[in-house]
C-alpha cells in the first residue's frame, strides 16, 4: 500500500484555499513531487539536484520565452 503523499502550498501563494499554486511533496529523502493545485491528478516526479536548475534558471530568466 502506498503512503499519501502529504502535500505543501508554495509560500509565494498568499496562503489562501485557492487554486493558483504550487503544491511540493517529498515520498523519499531524495524524491519530490510537484503539482499545481488546480490540476492535482497531473503530478511531475524529480529529485533535489533537477529541481535546483530548474529554480536557478527560472530565477535568472534564461529560460527565454514561450509564446
Amino acid at each position: 500500500m502506498t503512503k499519501p503523499l502529504n502535500w505543501q502550498k508554495s509560500t509565494y501563494s498568499g496562503g489562501g484555499d485557492g487554486d493558483t499554486c504550487i503544491e511540493l511533496a517529498a515520498s523519499a529523502p531524495t524524491t519530490l513531487h510537484l503539482r499545481e493545485s488546480d490540476d492535482p491528478v497531473t503530478v511531475l516526479t524529480t529529485t533535489r539536484g533537477p529541481l535546483a536548475h530548474l529554480l536557478d534558471a527560472l530565477r535568472a530568466g534564461s529560460l527565454g520565452s514561450w509564446g
